[in-house]
């Protein structure tokens, strides 16, 4: 039996844009935040571009006037905090902003693209606020915006359902080894992800029982003892779908520890880092959210091509086709 989209090509775009309003109301209430704009790239030699697992090239190009090459951004992750600081915000209060961006080493599949677009966001929080409990308070209030975003979609188009739990549920990296012991990482998420419905995978970046940590993570803008992903189950594709990566960010010492435990100890020396190391950089939590992973999940959607413009090759657009999937 070929897939068939519950909506057509315009009533997918119109329903893109309901979902994107509707969830940036809501995230933005439940946190606190205030829209702001954001670079498109920035300075290498600044320290704030996302080196992400450490592996992803940054896609560059020289500037004219300037004399020197500048990187499209990866993520805001450490602009944000930056930011911050710069505008003036007050503690438990924060931002959000569209981030685009391209990844040029991303292996396409129906989740992944070359075009990345997501919220990101960052709130300024008290060193006493740097504990799990306040991050599992955060992930709360974010999934009570997505249970409300499920709601008014299926009010606006019935023919749309989404089966999520009324909790989200906690779960480390360490209990879903030991959940899932003889099973591949990413194969674990899927099984707790079907279990649960919706899960936040939580202390990601030291290692496991095998020496490697359950997924990589960069060593200067999450603490990895408080950061985590959103995931959930996408029965569309029979998937763990992560929606969302956050934590609370490094301090002084964390940003010391993890760079220490990378061998990247010579990057204390740009500028981002040296304004942790001298605590002029406030103390924060933040993340991403992915834009069109929401729309795919919410319009039961088979492919993220059918959610937003990016390139793919003639075989995947051909085969895609066959299967009744359009890509955009």
């Amino acid at each position: 039996m070929k897939y068939k989209s519950a909506l057509n090509l315009i009533e997918t775009e119109v329903a893109i844009k309901f979902i994107k309003d509707t969830f940036e109301r809501e995230l933005a209430k439940v946190l606190g935040l205030t829209r702001v704009s954001a670079p498109l790239f920035v300075q290498p030699e600044t320290g704030l571009n996302d080196n992400l697992n450490g592996y992803e090239r940054a896609v560059r190009f020289d500037v004219l006037t300037l004399g020197k090459e500048v990187e499209i951004v990866q993520s805001l992750a450490k602009w944000k905090r930056m930011a911050l600081a710069k505008y003036g915000f007050e503690p438990q209060t924060g931002l959000y902003t569209d981030m685009n961006a391209i990844r040029r080493d991303e292996v396409l599949d129906e989740l992944h693209s070359v075009y990345v677009d997501q919220w990101d966001w960052e709130k300024i929080i008290r060193r006493e606020d740097r504990k799990l409990s306040y991050l599992k308070k955060t992930v709360k209030s974010i999934y009570k915006a997505l249970l409300k975003l499920s709601f008014a979609v299926n009010k606006k188009y019935p023919e749309l359902t989404h089966d999520l739990p009324k909790e989200i549920t906690f779960i480390s990296t360490k209990e879903l080894e030991e959940m899932y012991p003889d099973l591949p990482r990413k194969q674990r998420e899927a099984e707790a992800a079907k279990k649960y419905g919706a899960i936040f995978l939580y202390k990601i970046g030291y290692p496991l029982s095998d020496g490697a940590p359950h997924d990589g993570r960069a060593a200067d803008y999450d603490d990895w003892n408080l950061n985590g992903d959103i995931i959930l189950w996408y029965d569309v594709l029979g998937i763990a779908m992560e929606i969302s990566s956050m934590g609370i960010r490094v301090d002084e010492k964390s940003l010391v520890k993890q760079l220490k435990k990378r061998k990247e100890l010579h990057k204390l020396d740009n500028p981002y880092c040296q304004d942790i190391l001298n605590q002029r950089l406030p103390l924060t939590i933040g993340g991403g959210i992915g834009q069109s992973r929401l729309c795919m999940f919410f319009l039961n959607k088979a492919h993220i091509g059918e959610v937003q413009s990016s390139v793919w090759s003639d075989e995947c657009i051909k085969q895609n086709a066959e299967k009744g999937i359009y890509l955009l």
